[in-house]
């Protein structure tokens, strides 16, 4: 798993702070989670190709997480792009949609379908299952977890004592099929150990500190969690909507998430310095994201 982190501001710009955008690369796919402006731009200084993103998830609609999509849609069509895209979102995603069509692009090429989203699993493949959870902001935000679901560990030397020979069939025996070699037929239990622990990354969108997203990250490796505060300015937070760096690592270590990183931060402060400080005095094993950080699990 590799994230990196497009944009890392709040809801206006700095000279070095886009508006929120994250990338994961995991399981074979490219994933979008928000897409604030120049969300294109920096996929361009991180070497991702938009062509590649295979599903968008939009936390909630305030234009710092919002506004680039109409033109990285753009110019996925106008780059030719036929391989389908879905997006998820909130309810009022497929207006969204309909409004972002009516701007100035009259249709797409490409298959474009919007999902809108409640509480529960939204996503899953054999690989990993994807779950959305409300959280508290002044409209309705929803927070992400990407969970890799277990699977046990290949004894790839079992494998090849047994016959088998090295290529399709161990992908086949992997994924709880038997095959056959050589007449023989061989049973996945026989190939297979005890399951490899699962990796699990959630991604708070904007939200007040809540016991929802305290239970919705427990025991996650990665928890990136906004921090638009500090405790000097905890009465904004509250006002706004958003959470202080300090709470954010109240919800880590409650959550008993292995590591932090800490976005969304106010233009307010050109030092971000005490933001960290106050965070590390709650939670030691977390970090700020800055604009084009990339992150491997």
């Amino acid at each position: 798993m590799e994230i990196t982190f497009l944009g890392t501001s709040s809801a206006v710009h700095s000279q070095n702070r886009n508006h929120p955008a994250i990338v994961l690369k995991a399981f074979g796919e490219v994933m979008l989670f928000d897409c604030g402006e120049s969300t294109q731009k920096q996929m361009i200084f991180a070497k991702i190709s938009p062509m590649k993103i295979s599903k968008i998830f939009i936390t909630h609609y305030h234009g710092d997480h919002i506004l680039g999509l109409p033109g990285l849609l753009q110019s996925m069509n106008f780059r030719g792009r036929e391989k389908p895209l879905t997006i998820y979102g909130p309810k009022g995603l497929k207006k969204l949609m309909e409004n972002i069509r009516e701007l100035g692009v009259s249709d797409f090429d490409f298959q474009i379908e919007s999902v809108e989203i409640e509480n529960g699993t939204i996503a899953e493949s054999d690989d990993y299952i994807i779950k959305a959870q409300k959280m508290k902001h002044n409209l309705t935000n929803y927070a992400y977890s990407i969970e890799e679901k277990k699977k046990p560990q290949f004894l790839r030397e079992k494998a090849i004592e047994l016959g088998v020979p090295v290529g399709p069939l161990f992908g086949k025996l992997h994924n709880g099929e038997e095959v056959e070699v050589d007449g023989n037929i061989i049973k996945p239990e026989q190939v297979l150990g005890e399951p490899k622990k699962s990796r699990k990354i959630v991604y708070s969108g904007d939200t007040l500190p809540c016991n929802d997203m305290i239970e919705f990250a427990k025991n996650s490796d990665l928890l990136i969690h906004e921090s638009t505060y500090t405790l000097e300015d905890e009465d904004k937070a509250k006002e706004n909507f958003h959470t202080t760096s300090a709470d954010a690592s109240r919800i880590a270590s409650a959550a008993n998430v292995n590591k932090l990183i800490l976005t969304h931060f106010s233009t307010r402060y050109n030092n971000t310095s005490d933001l960290i400080s106050q965070a590390r005095l709650e939670f030691e094993n977390c970090d700020l994201a800055y604009d084009l950080m990339v992150v491997k699990l």
